[in-house]
């Protein structure tokens, strides 16, 4: 059976639920996954308004949508971040406070908390998002950066996730971390090294995203296949790299749309990424869990493109095969 196409509401914050469900049905998609900002799904309301959860839900069977998934990726960042003016403008005003770095990444903490048990009373097991990384910025090891400084920060993400998923342990719910440059995994050595910090406990797992390991010249298929029991959700987004020959492969300061990057993010089936192969690979590993379109191109209108990306999601799903293609050759001996 195909899986469900579904449309991350993210980049549709500025749209209120109702517009957005039913453009989302009308553009062909099965169901949304909510964006924990905008109106789309606030998590201290679904944990003290009686009747919250089942509203939205209501939104979208009217629609005829379902929810696999909610996503925090905004709190999430802040969690383990070295804290600076720039995410006042992401998070709630209640998580950022008077701005105090600890302060916030704390408040964040306890957010992601109240996000798994918000998950739970919609009746959904994966939370979609990121962790934040305390070490990001020592990404180019100039001046040397000592393995101690590198060692530190995986601790310190394990020290402040630990609690956070012994909550989503008690809710039955997974938290699935988008590898992405700027988080405490970002490629296959990194996912690798954030889930031996935590013990390779089965409340951590991935959000894959092959747009963002594309640009980087990481291999998606190899991504799937290493961590075949641990990716609990995927989004469907493309990637092209435009190197010119001036502009390099880490962006120049420049901002997404801007031609002279040497790589953005394009509408699915219009970059490079190869997502037959992904398909492939996801069948191989038995994943049967929503394929999830974040729509980002900022050469598309938005509408059309996520029209044209449930269309090509739809065409691109096919279920593995039950037998070998030669098996009505075979005789009986």
């Amino acid at each position: 059976m195909p899986r469900p196409v579904t449309l991350f509401t993210g980049q549709w914050a500025d749209m209120p639920l109702e517009d957005l469900a039913r453009k989302a049905s009308e553009f062909g998609y099965q169901g949304l996954e909510l964006a924990c900002w905008g109106d789309h799904f606030d998590v201290t309301r679904a944990l003290e308004e009686s009747g919250y959860c089942a509203a939205k839900r209501d939104t979208l069977e009217r629609n005829e949508l379902s929810v696999y998934a909610i996503s925090c990726h905004l709190v999430g960042q802040a969690v383990c971040d070295r804290i600076d003016e720039r995410h006042k403008a992401i998070l709630p005003p209640h998580v950022w406070g008077d701005g105090d770095p600890a302060g916030v990444n704390k408040r964040a903490a306890e957010e992601i908390k109240k996000t798994a048990r918000a998950a739970q009373q919609l009746g959904v097991s994966v939370v979609n998002g990121f962790t934040g990384s305390s070490i990001w910025h020592l990404l180019y090891s100039f001046p040397p950066v000592p393995d101690s400084m590198l060692d530190a920060g995986f601790r310190e993400f394990a020290d402040r996730w630990h609690p956070i998923l012994d909550v989503f342990a008690e809710c039955g719910v997974r938290f699935a971390l988008e590898v992405h440059p700027t988080e405490i995994a970002f490629d296959t050595v990194t996912a690798q090294r954030a889930l031996d910090a935590l013990g390779r406990r089965e409340e951590f797992g991935f959000n894959f995203d092959p747009s963002h390991l594309h640009w980087q010249g990481v291999d998606s298929v190899e991504f799937i296949r290493t961590f075949h029991d641990r990716i609990y959700h995927v989004h469907i987004k493309d990637a092209a790299v435009t190197l010119n020959g001036r502009g390099g492969i880490l962006g120049s300061h420049l901002n997404f749309g801007d031609p002279r990057r040497g790589w953005d993010f394009r509408s699915p089936g219009r970059g490079g990424v190869d997502f037959e192969e992904i398909i492939r690979a996801l069948n191989q590993i038995g994943y049967e869990g929503p394929l999830s379109v974040e729509w980002e191109d900022c050469g598309m209108d938005r509408e059309h493109g996520a029209a044209e990306a449930a269309e090509f999601v739809h065409n691109l799903d096919f279920a593995p095969s039950r037998q070998q293609f030669d098996s009505a050759f075979a005789k009986e001996t």
